[in-house]
C-alpha cells in the first residue's frame, strides 16, 4: 500500500465510473419505453370510453384502471406479479446478504412454498369467489367497515415504508456507476414511472412489468455468466467460497434471537412471504385481473417457480462478489461506498468494458424497482377510492371525478415516496431494512385475515381489539430494535474478509480487523432482540391469538350465520356441510366490458342469495346475531 505507483481508492472508483454514452441510451430507452406503453394503453382506454360515452355504466373506469375489466391474460400476469416482488431490494440486497453473512438465508426457498400453499388453499379461492377489487373489502364482507379501514390503513401505512427503500436502492446503483446525485437520479426516474403509471393504469403497469423483467433476466443472466468466467469458472467461485464459510448448510438451531435459523426462516420468513402476496393490495390486485379462479392459479405457480429462481440468482451474485473481490474487500478499501453498492462495483469490473451492457443491468436494477414502485401506486389508488372515497360519499361518484380521484392519489403518493428517499437513506441495509419496518403493520393486517378466514366465530370486536395489540406489540418490537441498532447495540457478525492482494492505495477504517470476525459482545437478550424475520409471525400471532381468545370468551359471533363464502374452502366443509357448492365453471364475456362486469355482479349476488337462503331453511330459523 506505500508504493507511489499504484492508483488511489478514489482514482480507482473514477475509474470504475464507466457509463458511457450507449449506456446512457439503453437507459433511458427503456425509460421511454414504459413511458410509450402507458401513453399507448392510456390513449386506447380514452378512446373506447369516448366512444361509449353514451351507455358507459357508473364504475366502468375504475374497474377498467384498477383490474383491467378482469380480462389480463396468465403471462403477463405472471410476469407482473414476479416482477412486482423482485424489485431491485432483492436484486441487490440478495446478493449483499449473500457476500456478508452467506448463505443462510438462501433457504428462503422454504418459505416461498409455504407462502403458496397457503395462497392456494386459503386466500385465493375466497378472493376469486367474492369477485372484488380492493382485497380489504373483504375486511367489511367478514367484520365491519372499521375492520376494513383499519386494513386499508396499515396497507396504506406498510407501502409508504416499503416505496421509500425501492426508489433509492436503484439510485444507489446507478451512483455507483455513474457518479450522479442519488436525488438527482431517484427524482428523474420516479417521475417518469409516475407518468406512466397515473395515465396507463393496470395494463401499462402490467405490460412495462413484462418489458421490465426480460430486461432484468438478461441483465443477470450476462453479469452471471461474464462473471463466473472472468474468475477461472464455478469450480473457483465454490472454493473460495467454501474457504470462508459463506457456504453453509441450514442452521437448526432454535434460538430465536439468532438472526438467520431454519425456524426463523420458514416460519418467520413464510409469513412475510404471505403477508407481502396473499394479503397485498399491491399482488391480490394482479390475480383479480384474472377471469378464473384457475388462471389465478397457474399465475401463482409460475411466479412461485420464477421468483425462486430469480432470488437463487440474486443469492448466486452475492457468491460471485466475494469470489471476485477474496483478497480485496470493497468496503473496507472504501471502494464500494454503501454495502448495497457491492453489484454495481461487481457489474463496472464484469462489464464495464463493453458500451450498454452496463446501462442495461442498471436498466434492469431499476425496472425491477419501478415495478414495484408503479404496482404500489396503482394499489393506493385502488385502496383510495374503494375505502376512503366511496364508503363516504352519498352520491355515487361520476366517471371524472373516479379517474380525477385515481390518478391524483398516483400523483401524490408518488411525490411522498420519493421524499421520503432523504430518511431511507440514513438507516442500515435494505434487506433487513424492508423486511423490519413493514412487518409493523404487515403482521397484524395478516392476522386480520386470518382471522377472518379460519375462524368463522370471530367478530368483528375481537379481531380489531386483536389488531391493536398486534400493532401496539410490533411497533414497540421494531422500533426498539431499530434504536439497538443504531446504538450498535445488536452488532451483527459478519464472513471475514481481506485486503491482502489489493493493487491500490487506500486507508484502513480505525481499529478495523480484516481477516477476523470480532466475537459478538454478551449483552442481556430482550424480545427485541429476536431476529428480524420473525416480526411479521409475531404480529399476526398476537392478532390471532388475543382475537380468538377474546371472542371465545365474549361468544358474540355465531359460526352458522357466516356467509360460507367468507372462509376458506377447508374450513367450509367443517362449518358449513350443506352450503350449496360454487358449480360455476364457466365465465361469459362480452365485447363491452362494462356488460361482463355486470354479469359477473348478477351472477355474484344471484349465488349469494341462493346460500343465504339454504344456510337459513337448514336452520330453520331467522338470523338474530349480528354480522358486521
Amino acid at each position: 500500500m506505500s508504493s507511489s505507483a499504484k492508483l488511489t481508492v478514489v482514482e480507482v472508483r473514477e475509474s470504475l465510473q464507466r457509463f458511457g454514452l450507449a449506456d446512457y441510451i439503453v437507459f433511458v430507452a427503456s425509460l421511454l419505453i414504459c413511458v410509450v406503453i402507458g401513453v399507448y394503453f392510456g390513449w386506447k382506454d380514452w378512446s373506447v370510453q369516448r366512444k361509449r360515452k353514451q351507455n358507459v355504466r357508473r364504475g366502468s373506469a375504475a374497474l377498467n384502471y384498477l383490474v383491467g375489466g378482469r380480462k389480463m391474460k396468465i403471462f403477463p400476469v405472471a410476469m407482473s406479479l414476479i416482477a412486482s416482488f423482485i424489485s431491485g431490494i432483492a436484486v441487490m440486497g440478495a446478493s449483499t446478504e449473500t457476500y456478508l453473512h452467506g448463505t443462510q438465508f438462501c433457504y428462503v426457498f422454504t418459505a416461498i412454498i409455504l407462502m403458496a400453499v397457503s395462497m392456494n388453499f386459503i386466500f385465493l379461492p375466497v378472493y376469486q369467489g367474492l369477485e372484488i377489487t380492493s382485497a380489504y373489502a373483504y375486511l367489511q364482507l367478514r367484520f365491519d367497515r372499521r375492520i376494513r379501514l383499519l386494513g386499508s390503513g396499515l396497507f396504506t401505512l406498510a407501502t409508504l415504508l416499503h416505496l421509500p427503500i425501492v426508489i433509492y436502492v436503484p439510485a444507489l446503483a446507478f451512483n455507483q456507476v455513474s457518479g450522479v446525485n442519488v436525488h438527482i437520479v431517484s427524482t428523474s426516474v420516479c417521475m417518469v414511472c409516475i407518468f406512466y403509471t397515473l395515465v396507463g393504469g393496470i395494463k401499462a403497469v402490467v405490460w412495462t412489468d413484462v418489458i421490465q423483467m426480460f430486461i432484468m433476466i438478461g441483465a443477470l443472466i450476462l453479469i452471471v455468466l461474464k462473471g463466473t468466467a472472468d474468475i477461472g469458472g464455478l469450480g473457483v467461485l465454490i472454493e473460495r467460497n467454501m474457504a470462508s464459510g459463506r457456504i453453509e448448510a441450514p442452521n437448526f438451531n432454535f434460538d430465536p434471537t439468532e438472526r438467520h435459523t431454519i425456524w426463523a426462516i420458514f416460519i418467520g420468513g413464510g409469513s412475510f412471504w404471505m403477508g407481502k402476496n396473499a394479503i397485498h393490495q399491491m399482488m391480490i390486485q394482479r390475480y383479480l385481473a384474472l377471469p378464473t379462479f384457475r388462471d389465478a392459479q397457474k399465475a401463482l405457480l409460475c411466479f412461485t417457480v420464477g421468483i425462486i429462481l430469480l432470488l437463487m440468482t440474486c443469492f448466486y451474485n452475492g457468491l460471485l462478489i466475494y469470489a471476485t473481490f477474496h483478497d480485496c474487500d470493497p468496503l473496507t478499501t472504501g471502494l464500494a461506498k454503501a454495502k448495497d453498492q457491492l453489484i454495481p462495483v461487481l457489474l463496472m469490473k464484469v462489464l464495464g468494458n463493453y458500451p450498454g451492457l452496463a446501462g442495461l443491468f442498471i436498466s434492469g436494477i431499476f425496472s425491477a424497482s419501478l415495478s414495484s414502485l408503479s404496482t404500489g401506486l396503482n394499489s393506493l389508488s385502488a385502496i383510495v377510492l374503494e375505502d376512503f372515497v366511496k364508503p363516504f360519499v352519498r352520491k355515487p361518484l361520476s366517471e371524472r371525478s373516479t379517474r380525477y380521484i385515481m390518478r391524483g392519489t398516483v400523483l401524490a403518493f408518488g411525490i411522498v415516496a420519493v421524499a421520503l428517499v432523504l430518511v431511507v437513506e440514513k438507516l442500515g441495509t435494505v434487506l433487513q431494512l424492508s423486511m423490519s419496518l413493514v412487518p409493523i403493520s404487515l403482521g397484524p393486517l395478516l392476522g386480520l385475515f386470518l382471522l377472518g378466514m379460519l375462524l368463522p366465530w370471530v367478530d368483528a370486536s375481537s379481531a380489531f381489539g386483536g389488531a391493536l395489540c398486534g400493532l401496539l406489540t410490533m411497533s414497540y418490537i421494531v422500533i426498539r430494535a431499530q434504536i439497538a441498532v443504531a446504538a450498535k447495540e445488536m452488532l451483527i457478525p459478519a464472513k471475514p474478509v481481506s485486503v491482502e492482494g489489493c493493487e491500490y492505495e487506500f486507508e484502513l477504517p480505525p481499529g478495523y480487523n480484516t481477516s477476523t470476525t470480532l466475537p459478538p459482545q454478551m449483552v442481556e437478550k430482550s424480545i427485541h432482540h429476536v431476529s428480524y424475520l420473525y416480526y411479521t409471525f409475531i404480529g399476526a400471532a398476537t392478532t390471532v391469538l388475543i382475537g380468538s381468545i377474546s371472542a371465545a370468551i365474549l361468544r358474540r359471533q355465531q359460526p352458522s350465520k357466516l356467509d360460507p363464502l367468507l372462509v376458506a374452502p377447508f374450513v367450509r366443509k367443517i362449518y358449513f356441510p350443506h352450503s350449496i357448492p360454487r358449480t360455476v365453471v364457466t365465465t361469459h364475456t362480452f365485447d363491452n366490458k362494462e356488460d361482463t362486469a355486470l354479469y359477473l355482479t348478477c351472477l355474484l349476488f344471484y349465488e349469494y342469495a341462493s346460500r343465504r337462503n339454504y344456510v337459513a331453511l337448514t336452520h330453520a330459523q331467522p338470523p338474530t346475531g349480528t354480522r358486521g
